[in-house]
């Protein structure tokens, strides 16, 4: 415990503390849904289109629809200007979005067609894939589409010996110990996992202290997705 108290960040966070969280719905007007996820200046949102007719016709799936997730890191979003467009990096998390939702998405009820989830990092500062997660678990219930639940992400960093939440630019370049391990978590309210990555290595014993510490966590993320559709219901009232 000493040494859980002594253990500083850099930015001053205790190691289970989540940088401050904002979520907000039908931020893009022409979307059928859309959202916002921040993890400090970490900002993501997320546009849905369709349901619709999968186009071209020899990718239609008679036995079910198409759940598809673009990535995209704007250009701005980072302090060295980045290039704009996709590439393999964005291509993996848009496929690792796809992952995280299908287990809630009721994807069987739109044979032959496909719903379009766009991810765009307005601002970047690490966890990115869990902000475009969160976002666009938002943006799918914006929309309507049916959902068995809701999905919330949330990344657990191994600096050094120490596990902590929600880590930032400066935790995922850190080089002091044994360096930075990085492993994205994204859970049902249940405690479910529907997406884990390692980035580093660990033992058992560990992986386990990370998905319990990441099963309380990921509840507070989902509180404030909840608090997020709740104030769009009460702004259509």
């Amino acid at each position: 415990m000493s040494a859980v108290k002594e253990f500083k960040r850099p930015d001053g966070r205790k190691p289970d503390e989540i940088r401050p969280m904002e979520a907000k719905v039908g931020i893009v007007p022409n979307a059928d849904g859309s959202a916002m996820f921040s993890f400090g200046d970490t900002i993501a949102i997320a546009a849905v289109y369709g349901p619709k007719k999968m186009h071209p016709q020899h990718q239609q799936n008679p036995e079910k629809g198409t759940l598809r997730c673009t990535y995209n890191m704007l250009s701005f979003s980072v302090t060295e200007r980045i290039r704009p467009g996709p590439n393999r990096r964005s291509t993996e998390i848009g496929k690792i979005t796809e992952w995280s939702l299908d287990p809630v998405v009721m994807i069987k009820k739109y044979p032959n067609m496909v719903i379009d989830v766009h991810i765009h990092v307005l601002q970047a500062n690490a966890s990115t894939r869990c902000a475009g997660i969160n976002a666009a678990a938002l943006a799918l219930a914006h929309a309507g589409i049916p959902m068995n639940d809701i999905v919330s992400s949330i990344s657990i960093g191994k600096l050094d010996k120490q596990l902590v939440v929600d880590l930032d630019k400066d935790e995922e370049d850190w080089e002091e110990g044994e360096g930075a391990t990085d492993i994205p978590i994204t859970m049902t309210p249940n405690g479910d996992i529907t997406h884990i990555q390692l980035d580093g290595k660990i033992n058992s014993k560990v992986l386990k202290e990370v998905i319990e510490l990441a099963r309380i966590k990921t509840k507070e993320v989902y509180e404030v997705q909840k608090k997020a559709l709740k104030d769009s219901i009460k702004e259509i009232k």
